[in-house]
């Protein structure tokens, strides 16, 4: 009998990428992980919450920071305007603050151009929509590619340019 890979995950995205969500938690359980996610997902009823402001900030941010604390690993889906989402960035922000590992995983159509600020900075590996990419990320390989799959350097490396 094989053994069940588990990650404890805080999937980071922009709502409107949920269903996105929904493909990487498939993408790394058809690989043989049993993804433990502990995003926040905008249902309906989430939403109307947010919309009538039921919610208050510091009570988003209590319950986020609890969901990330449990979380092993960040993953930020980068796709069409991840990088100008608040929550986005804050979300980054707390799981360095708490010492997690952040990865960042561009969705299909995702660009540079929409990689968040906090992400630049903070970033442990920046991957492509591949399965394997994915996985070595999460399990502790520090690999940056571009969208396409191709390798880049670090986002929040220097480089030294001779004049």
């Amino acid at each position: 009998m094989s053994e069940t890979k588990r990650r404890h995950l805080f999937i980071s995205h922009h709502h409107e990428d949920d269903a996105e969500v929904t493909k990487l938690t498939s993408l790394l359980s058809s690989k043989g992980f049993d993804i433990r996610n502990s995003s926040v997902r905008m249902k309906p009823a989430n939403q109307r919450k947010m919309d009538e402001k039921k919610v208050s900030e510091a009570v988003i941010q209590r319950i986020l920071r609890m969901k990330i604390s449990w979380a092993s690993t960040v993953v930020v889906l980068i796709g069409k305007d991840t990088h100008s989402r608040p929550w986005v960035n804050w979300e980054i922000d707390k799981a360095n603050e708490q010492g997690k590992r952040i990865v960042g995983v561009f969705v299909r159509g995702g660009t540079e151009a929409d990689i968040p600020s906090s992400l630049e900075k903070y970033a442990s590996a920046i991957v492509g929509w591949n399965t394997d990419k994915i996985i070595d990320a999460i399990d502790g390989e520090n690999n940056f590619q571009n969208p396409d799959g191709t390798n880049r350097l670090p986002p929040n490396s220097s480089q030294n340019v001779n004049c």
